[in-house]
């Protein structure tokens, strides 16, 4: 479970969230939409334990240990080879080998990563690297995974695999809050939809069979207050 209780941050004069509350239970995944600025980045930091914030409190079962972080940097080691760099990370959370070789298995073979599994992360695309990225914050096996704008530089067969990835994660009960620009993808995958602005979510509610079209419309008349 993750809880959202009244949650504050500001910097400086900027209010980046601003009573922020909401709760997700095993198997919700909350898309939340909003112009640059709103507050998501903000949002999802707080939630993750990387920022403080200054009202109110977040818990995730399970605490930070509990938690899959996508945001907009890799959080990988160049001179590793994406085997090394999953190693490494397993070995962060205390994942044990027989765990890991089954985990980092399955995972290279759904994101299309065995052909680059012993390649230095520095020699690969960006798209490439992306998938290497999502790896690294699955190989614990979270309960809760924090997803700022995951789908940047993948194509449509790696964007279509990820998609898979988060739908299998999504049936094994695991919480996820997506950030993202696109209304679709986020859609698809959505079982609850929130729109932001300044701080703030203007709406909240389950996405109930809306589609991306309706949901694009709610979205320009919410952020821009009509």
């Amino acid at each position: 479970m993750l809880l959202a209780d009244g949650l504050r941050h500001a910097f400086g004069a900027v209010r980046a969230l601003d009573d922020v509350s909401f709760t997700l239970h095993p198997g919700q995944t909350l898309a939340v939409f909003g112009p640059n600025g709103a507050g998501k980045t903000t949002l999802l930091k707080v939630l993750a334990g990387l920022i403080q914030p200054r009202g109110g409190r977040a818990r995730i079962e399970g605490g930070r240990s509990a938690v899959g972080w996508i945001g907009h940097q890799p959080q990988l080691y160049g001179q590793l080879t994406v085997w090394e760099n999953l190693q490494f990370w397993a070995g962060l959370y205390d994942v044990p080998e027989p765990a890991f070789v089954r985990r980092e298995r399955d995972l290279v073979a759904r994101l299309g990563l065995q052909a680059y599994e012993h390649q230095r992360v520095r020699e690969l695309s960006r798209g490439l690297v992306q998938r290497v990225a999502i790896a690294r914050a699955l190989i614990h096996d979270p309960r809760v995974l924090l997803l700022d704008e995951p789908f940047t530089g993948l194509d449509r067969t790696a964007a279509e695999e990820f998609r898979a990835v988060l739908a299998a994660q999504a049936a094994a009960g695991r919480v996820t809050v997506l950030v993202t620009h696109n209304v679709e993808e986020g859609t698809e995958l959505a079982t609850d939809i929130a729109f932001m602005r300044s701080g703030r979510f203007v709406d909240m509610a389950p996405r109930h069979g809306r589609g991306a079209a309706e949901i694009a419309d709610a979205y320009r008349r919410a952020v821009s207050g009509g």
